[in-house]
């Protein structure tokens, strides 16, 4: 059952309208681990996808990381991003296990990430988005 709720309010010069809608019994975050009711709750797949692989850094990380495996520093400077972010990010994308993590026993101690196969899975909606990317990109350059 949806719910609406509408609040006018009326100033000097300005009529504004919110209009807030919402999902009674929802209880459905996107920072959760997905578990059989979280999903049944999300009903849809491309959410679902959206939570695990959506931001900003995620699919730029999968992308390199498809390439071959990469030390922890290596992949800050490819990606271009902070170390800090990277971490949170890496971590997110382990758990939810589309990378591996392994760390070596060296001196100082170095961290590679690689994908792992269930990761690979994802291989055909990244060439898809890179095929979209690059015809939209001729697009806009050509002011199509």
């Amino acid at each position: 059952m949806w719910f609406f709720f509408e609040y006018r309010s009326k100033t000097r010069f300005k009529r504004y309208t919110f209009v807030i809608c919402y999902k009674k019994d929802t209880d459905y975050k996107k920072d959760t681990m997905h578990t059989t009711d979280n999903c049944k709750k999300a009903r849809l797949a491309i959410q679902d996808t959206l939570d695990v692989v959506g931001g900003k850094w995620k699919l730029v990380l999968l992308t390199v990381l498809m390439d071959e495996k990469r030390r922890f520093r290596e992949l800050s400077r490819v990606a271009g991003i902070t170390p800090r972010i990277l971490s949170k990010e890496l971590q997110e994308l382990e758990q939810h296990g589309l990378i591996s993590r392994t760390v070596l026993d060296t001196r100082p101690i170095t961290v590679e990430y690689a994908v792992t196969p269930y990761c690979e899975t994802l291989k055909e909606v990244l060439d898809a988005m890179h095929k979209w990317g690059t015809v939209h990109r001729d697009r806009v350059m050509h002011g199509q």
